[in-house]
C-alpha cells in the first residue's frame, strides 16, 4: 500500500509533466468565398496588382507593351490611367498617402508615382523580381518575389529592412491588413493568411468557387487581385483577364 506522501508525490510528479509538455500548434484556418456582389472588371486587363485608398480603386497590369495603372471608382471606368512604356511589365502596387509604388517584373526598379495623377516621381532599382506589393499600418512595405519570402521595405527610399520565410513558394498579388498579409499563390485559387510577424500561415481561403463563374480561355488567366474593402471587412478579388470582379466575405469552410 502507498503511503500518502508518496502518492502526493506521484501525482505532483505527473502534473508537473503535463504542464511541461508543450501545447500543439493548431494548422491554418481553413476558409472559403462568400460573394456578396459583382462588379465589371475590364476583360483586357492583366491584373497584377489592386488596392483601395479612400473610395479609389487602383490597378496595376501587366504584359510588355501592354501595362497600365488606373485609378477610380470600383466596378466603373477609370478616371486616371497612365501607359507604362514598352518593355515594361508592371506588377503590384501600394499607395501611401500622396505617392504611390509601382513594381516592375524583371525590370529591376520600382516607379514612384503621384497618387493623384499617377505621374512618374522617380525609379528606385532593387535585386531580382517584383510580383506584389502592399504596406502596413506604420507605412512599411510588404513585396513578394515569386518565392516563398515576404521582404520588408522603407516606404521613403525603398531599402530593404528586414524579411520572413513564409514556407509556401509562388507567393504573388499581396493585400495588407493590420498585422496580416493576404497573398495569391500564383497558378491556385488559393490565397493565404500571413503573420506578417511570423511568417506563419493563419489561415488558408479556397478561392476556387469563383472560378466556376468565370470562362477562362488560358492557363495565365489565373486568380490574382485582393483589395480590402475600408471599413467592410469584405474583400474584392480578381482575376488576370477576368471580365468580373467579386466583393467576398472569407467565411469557414465546412468539409
Amino acid at each position: 500500500m502507498r503511503t500518502p506522501i508518496l502518492t502526493t508525490l506521484l501525482l505532483a510528479a505527473a502534473l508537473g509533466g503535463c504542464a511541461g509538455a508543450p501545447a500543439q500548434e493548431t494548422g491554418p484556418e481553413q476558409l472559403t468565398v462568400q460573394v456578396v456582389s459583382t462588379l465589371p472588371h475590364d476583360p483586357a486587363a492583366f491584373t497584377e496588382g489592386l488596392e483601395f485608398a479612400g473610395d479609389t480603386l487602383y490597378e496595376s497590369t501587366g504584359l510588355a507593351g501592354q501595362s497600365t495603372l488606373t485609378a477610380g471608382p470600383a466596378g466603373g471606368p477609370p478616371t486616371t490611367k497612365v501607359a507604362l512604356p514598352a518593355p515594361l511589365f508592371g506588377e503590384g502596387v501600394t499607395v501611401l498617402g500622396p505617392t504611390l509604388w509601382q513594381l516592375t517584373w524583371q525590370d529591376g526598379f520600382a516607379i514612384e508615382r503621384d497618387a493623384k495623377t499617377l505621374a512618374e516621381l522617380r525609379r528606385v532599382p532593387y535585386q531580382g523580381e517584383g510580383w506584389g506589393l502592399c504596406h502596413q499600418d506604420g507605412g512599411r512595405l510588404v513585396m513578394s518575389n515569386g518565392s516563398s519570402w515576404l521582404t520588408f521595405r522603407d516606404p521613403r527610399t525603398f531599402a530593404v529592412t528586414g524579411s520572413v520565410d513564409v514556407g509556401r513558394d509562388q507567393l504573388n498579388e499581396l493585400e495588407c491588413v493590420g498585422g496580416d498579409v493576404y497573398a495569391n499563390v500564383w497558378h491556385s485559387d488559393t490565397i493565404l493568411r500571413i503573420d506578417a510577424a511570423t511568417g506563419r500561415v493563419t489561415g488558408t481561403i479556397d478561392a476556387g468557387p469563383l472560378r466556376a463563374q468565370v470562362n477562362t480561355t488560358s492557363s495565365e488567366e489565373v486568380l490574382n487581385g485582393i483589395a480590402a474593402v475600408p471599413g467592410s471587412g469584405d474583400f474584392l478579388l480578381t482575376g488576370k483577364q477576368w471580365p468580373v470582379t467579386f466583393r467576398v466575405r472569407f467565411v469557414p469552410k465546412h468539409a
